[in-house]
């Protein structure tokens, strides 16, 4: 079965997340929640399905996860909180100078 394939954001019972592809997510949530899902979901079970976007191929969903895995804890909650302000806040750089302005 080829797209569409949606990367999703699990919250595991100790408050951490989860971020992962599949184009059959139904399916994959069980395996997480059984336990016969990925080695770190099986240590943080049960798993309760916080966010999801959808993408056309499994290539493009797979750069969105490798993207969403490399966020802090906080702008992941932004994201999932569809916080755009904050979403925005958090992706500036760190220490990179302000844009200086007209006064």
């Amino acid at each position: 079965m080829d797209g569409p394939y949606l990367v999703y954001i699990l919250r595991c019972h100790d408050g951490t997340y989860y971020v992962g592809s599949t184009n059959d997510l139904a399916d994959r949530l069980e395996r997480h929640n059984s336990g016969r899902g990925a080695a770190y979901t099986a240590l943080h079970r049960p798993v309760t399905l916080v966010y999801t976007e959808e993408h056309p191929d499994q290539a493009a969903a797979m750069r969105r996860e490798r993207q969403l895995k490399g966020w802090s804890h906080e702008k992941r909650d932004a994201l999932i909180a569809g916080d755009v302000v904050r979403l925005h806040e958090l992706s500036k750089r760190r220490g990179a100078p302000e844009p200086a302005r007209g006064d």
